[in-house]
């Protein structure tokens, strides 16, 4: 269990970290990564404004330079799904629902010792690309790993 007595220092310097980040380019999806508000905020909060149990906040907020590393490292997104938002925007000056076209890419590798998953957004065709969040080092799914075995066709050994 993370000691949570220093969470304000460890969530400043966190912070401060996460804003003099700047934009990363991102071999894997040929684009720059920005590091938004949205971005760190998604790091301390779950959805609907629920805080995150601490330690799992303090856990990501000593992953952040690992997550950073691995955008600039890697060549391949290992996971991809699009799916449909309603957002609140200005139209008019009115608030209105919209629904838009959302991305997300997962980057997952071993950083310096830790297994660790690092998910970009964009929100739309012309959005910037960013930051969403990062997962710890979570317990891989085994029978997903094999069903990527079995998707295969043929035998790959004599093939």
């Amino acid at each position: 269990m993370e000691d949570v007595s220093n969470y304000e220092k460890l969530r400043e310097d966190a912070q401060k970290f996460y804003t003099s980040t700047r934009p990363v380019q991102s071999p894997a999806l040929g684009e720059y990564i920005y590091f938004t508000a949205e971005g760190f905020n998604h790091i301390v909060f779950k959805g609907a404004r629920s805080e995150r149990e601490r330690p799992s906040q303090i856990l990501r907020f000593k992953l952040l330079p690992k997550a950073v590393k691995l955008i600039g490292l890697s060549t391949t997104y290992q996971e991809y799904e699009e799916t449909l938002k309603e957002f609140e925007v200005k139209s008019y000056k009115k608030k209105v629902r919209k629904s838009k076209p959302v991305k997300y890419w997962g980057l997952i590798a071993i950083i310096d010792g830790r297994k660790i998953k690092v998910i970009l957004r964009k929100i739309g065709d012309n959005g910037q690309l960013h930051f969403w969040s990062i997962v710890p080092a979570w317990t891989t799914n085994k029978y997903r790993d094999m069903k990527l075995y079995s998707t295969m066709k043929g035998n790959p050994d004599e093939d």
